[in-house]
């Protein structure tokens, strides 16, 4: 169960379909659309930090396709890579904390909306997205795919940039902490969703010693190359 359908997905997909290939034409390395993604989701942290929460909002949710193009540019131009799936999930991990970050400096400095209560909301959101990607790698270590959860990437990119765009500070920032609040819930609840699924999934071996670290190693490579995937 995820916040965002299938089909409102696979249509953004069909939308930018044209753009990753007008990139794979012109040979484009994935690993630069990683990177620019990174540098705008950061830019979009600052803004949020600066309190111009309605102008991040419209600029995050106009270079959110970075975060889904790399991978489609890598798939099509046979360019996919054990580094560049390294890289992506790593930025993405300086992204979220960009995002949150620039929330909580918000709420910490800003002269109108100084809130101590929301500020620790937003680290918590942090802890909470952290641990929803930690999670997930540590369970493909162990040869499990848990991808479960209310709170996966997309569905908090879309937290992050939609609501900001068209509400901003509406209502005094009543919408921008009410839109935290359910990221940082959601979030948790993912956690505690993706430890359930590998608590099942470990108890069904029947106790069975965990997979040798260098069978993990093994397993992570091969399953990268063989599906040419990017977190």
């Amino acid at each position: 169960m995820t916040l965002l359908p299938d089909w409102l997905k696979n249509g953004y997909l069909k939308i930018i379909d044209p753009v990753a290939n007008w990139l794979v034409r012109r040979g484009v390395h994935p690993n630069t659309i990683t990177i620019i993604g990174t540098l705008c989701t950061v830019a979009g942290g600052i803004i949020y930090a600066t309190g111009h929460i309605k102008t991040g909002g419209w600029f995050l949710g106009m270079t959110a396709l970075f975060d889904v193009l790399d991978g489609t540019v890598a798939r099509r131009s046979n360019k996919s890579s054990t580094f560049g799936a390294f890289l992506d999930s790593t930025l993405d991990r300086v992204a979220d904390g960009a995002l949150l970050g620039g929330l909580a400096v918000f709420y910490a400095l800003n002269p109108v909306h100084h809130n101590v209560p929301m500020m620790s909301v937003c680290l918590l959101g942090l802890i909470g997205a952290y641990l929803t990607s930690y999670i997930r790698a540590r369970a493909e270590a162990l040869g499990l795919d848990a991808k479960v959860g209310l709170m996966q990437r997309p569905e908090r990119i879309v937290l992050l940039s939609a609501p900001q765009a068209f509400f901003g500070l509406a209502l005094n920032g009543v919408i921008l902490g009410l839109i935290i609040v359910i990221l940082t819930v959601t979030a948790w609840i993912t956690v505690v969703q993706r430890m359930h699924f590998v608590y099942q999934q470990t108890s069904s071996r029947g106790g069975a010693a965990p997979i040798p670290l260098t069978t993990e190693k093994t397993f992570w490579l091969r399953r990268r190359r063989r599906t040419g995937t990017r977190p």
